[in-house]
């Protein structure tokens, strides 16, 4: 983990509320981990003072080596705010990468990947992790699910590296009408994955980690918390654990990917 300066390359606005931010990085983010996330502040700015965590989106890799990074983000309050306004050639301060990632054993060659609204930015690395390795993606599924249109994110990535995708919304504006959950447990009925992995709200998750143990498939989910520091020092981050004799675990060190039945939901 490295504490440091770095420049913007690029801020674009996807929508209303979504952008996606480029970086430049150490090379000593060639070994980030997809579900590894990295602390972001302002230098010199009191609002907001405490920096923020944000799942790395995807390496920017020149002849092999990481020499920037994205992230994806929506605009919800004013770190987020200060953030949509840099542009090209702005500072901001990092920290990490920080945290555990997905770890997908070599045997699971059927893998179901589940994303809600934002939650999609570690997915995308981790399916562009593979494809850089040259694993076989063509028994992946990704299932993406919003609120409405707007909220349906990175559909094009994820095409473009060769994965089916089905989408939902509440409202009706895209893909089927119904809670991504939904497909996912048909899909399951029919041929079931060797592993699920998913990123989104915590009410998602909780029906992704009660289908995936319904029919007995290995599944690890990346949560969402809030966190003052990313380094474990100010345990803002607990989330409750079913694990023998750890009552709480800790989104910022001990994941933010977990095993499903390491967490209480």
């Amino acid at each position: 983990m490295i504490q440091q300066s770095v420049k913007v390359l690029w801020n674009k606005k996807l929508s209303t509320a979504y952008y996606k931010i480029g970086l430049t990085c150490s090379d000593h983010y060639s070994s980030a981990k997809p579900g590894q996330f990295v602390m972001l502040g302002f230098a010199g700015q009191t609002d907001p003072l405490l920096h923020r965590p944000f799942s790395i989106h995807n390496l920017l890799i020149s002849n092999g080596i990481a020499n920037g990074f994205e992230l994806l983000y929506k605009v919800v309050g004013i770190a987020t705010a200060s953030l949509s306004a840099c542009k090209a050639g702005d500072s901001v301060e990092i920290f990490g990468p920080l945290g555990t990632g997905f770890l997908i054993p070599s045997r699971a060659k059927r893998v179901f990947v589940v994303a809600g609204g934002v939650g999609v930015a570690p997915l995308v690395f981790l399916v562009s992790d593979f494809h850089r390795k040259k694993v076989d993606l063509s028994n992946y599924r990704v299932f993406i699910g919003g609120r409405t249109k707007e909220d349906l994110l990175c559909l094009e990535e994820f095409l473009d590296l060769g994965v089916s995708v089905r989408t939902t919304t509440d409202d009706g504006s895209a893909g089927d009408q119904c809670l991504v959950t939904h497909p996912v447990e048909t899909a399951i009925r029919q041929t079931a994955p060797d592993a699920i992995v998913a990123c989104g709200p915590m009410d998602m998750l909780t029906c992704v980690v009660g289908i995936a143990e319904k029919h007995r498939v290995p599944c690890q989910v990346s949560i969402e918390a809030m966190m003052a520091c990313g380094m474990g020092a100010c345990l803002g981050c607990a989330v409750e654990s079913r694990i023998e004799d750890e009552h709480y675990l800790h989104a910022c060190m001990d994941g933010p990917v977990f095993p499903a039945d390491a967490l209480k939901f």
